[in-house]
Order: structure tokens, then C-alpha cells, then sequence
């Protein structure tokens, strides 16, 4: 049986932070240090991120509300709400993004309606709410009352792959299965002013966005292009586990991200892909004589920052060409944490270099330090 992911759909909220000025916000906090003004200046000019979106209005340079809750725009401070404060705000502004992306996967799915959807999987590490996100897909999109509903909460920025693999595992269980899975996330609500480098790295990285896509062992329409999923690893490396890590403060999730993890990354990375490969002679070979880039043809590698990004492309040895998807990601949108690999995913099958029978690999990274890949076809 071959289950396919269709119609992969992405979703930002309408505000646009530039990169340039929100380091200039944050370089001009009071309270700062010098070593951290130092330390947010590097982050913000080295993250290869120009735009990032936010459910946040109030960061709009037009905005002026009368009680400021983030931002004060007219004295330039930061502020800082409570996590309740913080957590309402995700209630109500992610429906509408998990609301937006699930409706454009349906409606661009050949042959897909709104009843046909069997399961819905839902993904977010960056606020609760129930009734959650999977109920409000079924009621907001008109699903059918008996839809089962899953939620893969708190998992970080690798979570969209083992709700791909869960998706894939119900589509195999049950050929009739159709499958809705969405992501999304809002980073932005749990930035702030700090003197931790960790929060300052973190800072200048994330961001908002959601994406979707329908999972199905349908055949596909003709002339659809989609990715074919073959199969998903797990690795949970040697050490990492203090590197990469969310926790709730009363200020929000506070994110551990040290500087450790490219490195934890470079030295894993070869290890944690050779379970996902060794199944296929001529891709474990591949691996093993480091040329995975010419046995290969794309990488959907989770951008959590421009130095992963590096590491993962020289211990590859995986060309400029294919981490152009990752990179043009990070670029355009930020880090989305698990919402980012379906970005990735969905510029690798809009490009003009992705040609039926290419393979792919997407890989994402998240606390654990944890890796998730799958192998994937796509079909055009």
C-alpha cells in the first residue's frame, strides 16, 4: 500500500517582523548588559532570517493600542505578561491559523471533501487550550462528528514528523483513512528581553506559522504532484537533553537553546539517518561513502538556525542546491518550530527541480536532543 502526503498548505498571520528592526528593539532594552547587547546583536545579524509573522499586532509599526500588553511603541519597551495572558491570546489566534492551513489543504486535495476527513492529527508545542485545536478543526471545517482526533502536544520543533508517521500508520491500519494533519504554532507569544543567551538566541529565531496536509492511500489525481511516505526513524542522541528544552514560566514557555546544539547535531547527525536509510542497499552505501547528496536529490532539513543548517550541509555533504528549500524557509518565515519541516516540504514540491521519482529526506530536530526523519518520493 503506498499512502501519500497531498496538498501541503502553509498559513502566516498578516503582521511582518523585519529582522533589523526587532534586533533594534531588543538591542535597546533596558536592563541589558553589555555582554548581552553584544550577544543580541550577533544573534539577530547572524540568523539568516530577514521577515519572520506574529499574531502580535501591537509589534506592527502602526499599531498604538491603549494598553499595550508585548510592546509599548511609543516608549520602545518589551513587556511582560503573565503565561494566562500569553496562553488566551494562542487559544484564540491559533484556531484561525490551524483553521486557515487545514482549509487550504482540503481545498487544494483533489477529489477531497470536508466528509471524507476520517482522523485529524494536530500539532503545537506553544499553548493549551481544550476543547483543543482538534475539535475546533472538526466544528469550524463541518468534519464529521465521529472524526477521531489526536493532539501532539508539547514535542518541540521535530513534532510534525511523528504525526506524519501516526497519519501514515492509520492509513495502513485502514485503507479508507484520510488523514488531516496540522500544524501550528505561536512562537512569538514566549519572546522577551533577557540577559540569557539562550532566550536572546531564541529570541532572534522564532516565529508564527502553520501548515497542513492530507494523508491518504488514495490514488492521486492526474497531474497532481504530492510525496509519497515511505518511511520515519527516530533517534534520541548520546547527550543533548539540557541543550534543547521548553519549560513554563510564569512569563511564558522559557526555551533552553544553547550553542551546544550544532555541534551535537555534527556529530550525530550520520548516525541518526542510517536506521532510515539502511533498508535500501544503495542508500545505506551512499551514506556510508559520504555521497547521500547524489543518491538523494532533495533534503527538507528543519531550519532551526542558519549554524544547524551549516553543520548539516558540510557533515553531508549535501550541495548548496539542496538546502536552498531550508534556507529560503528560515529566510522568509523563521523558525515556526514544528510547523517549519511542512514549510520546507512544500517549497521542495513547488520548485521546478523536484522530478517524479526523486527521493527525499526530512529531518527535524527537537528537545532530547531528538531526531526525526522520514524518507519520502515525490510523484508528479
Amino acid at each position: 500500500m503506498t499512502v501519500s502526503l497531498r496538498a501541503v498548505s502553509t498559513a502566516v498571520p498578516p503582521t511582518v517582523l523585519v529582522q533589523e528592526e526587532v534586533r533594534d528593539v531588543f538591542a535597546g532594552q533596558p536592563g541589558l548588559n553589555r555582554l548581552a547587547q553584544r550577544i543580541v546583536a550577533t544573534s539577530f545579524n547572524v540568523s539568516g532570517i530577514e521577515t519572520r509573522y506574529t499574531v502580535l499586532e501591537e509589534l506592527s509599526r502602526d499599531a498604538h493600542p491603549d494598553e499595550p500588553v508585548f510592546f509599548d511603541i511609543d516608549s520602545g519597551d518589551l513587556l511582560f505578561p503573565g503565561t494566562k495572558a500569553r496562553n488566551e491570546i494562542y487559544a484564540a489566534e491559533a484556531t484561525k491559523l490551524y483553521v486557515r492551513a487545514a482549509q487550504a489543504a482540503i481545498d487544494a486535495c483533489p477529489g477531497i471533501e470536508a466528509s471524507d476527513i476520517t482522523h485529524v492529527i494536530t500539532v503545537s508545542c506553544t499553548g493549551f487550550y481544550a476543547p483543543g485545536p482538534d475539535f475546533m478543526l472538526v466544528r469550524e471545517l463541518g468534519l464529521g462528528a465521529a472524526v477521531q482526533r489526536y493532539h501532539l502536544g508539547f514535542m518541540g520543533c521535530y513534532a510534525a514528523m511523528p504525526a506524519l508517521r501516526t497519519a501514515k500508520q492509520f492509513c495502513e491500519a485502514d485503507a479508507a483513512a484520510v488523514v488531516l494533519v496540522v500544524s501550528a504554532e505561536l512562537c512569538t507569544l514566549h519572546l522577551r528581553t533577557s540577559n540569557d543567551p539562550d532566550t536572546i538566541v531564541a529570541s532572534s529565531l522564532f516565529a508564527d506559522g502553520a501548515a497542513a496536509g492530507i494523508v491518504t492511500s488514495r490514488p492521486l489525481a492526474e497531474g497532481e504532484r504530492a510525496f509519497d511516505l515511505d518511511r520515519f526513524e527516530t533517534r534520541i542522541t548520546p547527550n543533548g537533553e539540557d541543550d534543547m528544552a521548553w519549560k513554563i514560566g510564569d512569563h511564558g514557555f522559557e526555551m533552553v537553546l544553547s550553542n551546544a546544539i550544532p555541534t551535537i547535531i555534527d556529530d550525530h547527525i550520520t548516525g541518526a539517518i542510517e536506521p532510515l536509510l539502511d533498508h535500501d542497499p544503495a542508500l545505506a552505501e551512499a551514506l556510508a561513502a559520504d555521497s547521500a547528496s547524489e543518491a538523494i536529490e532533495h533534503w527538507a532539513i528543519h531550519p532551526g538556525g542558519r549554524s544547524i543548517l551549516d553543520k548539516v550541509e558540510s557533515r553531508l555533504q549535501l550541495t548548496e542546491a539542496q538546502l536552498v528549500p531550508a534556507r529560503e524557509t528560515l529566510r522568509d518565515y523563521g523558525n515556526m518550530s514544528s510547523a517549519t519541516v511542512l514549510f520546507v516540504l512544500r517549497n521542495i514540491l513547488e520548485s521546478d527541480a523536484a522530478a517524479d521519482g526523486d527521493r527525499v529526506v526530512a529531518m527535524a530536530f527537537g528537545p532530547g536532543l531528538t531526531v526525526e526523519s522520514g524518507l519520502m518520493t515525490v510523484r508528479a
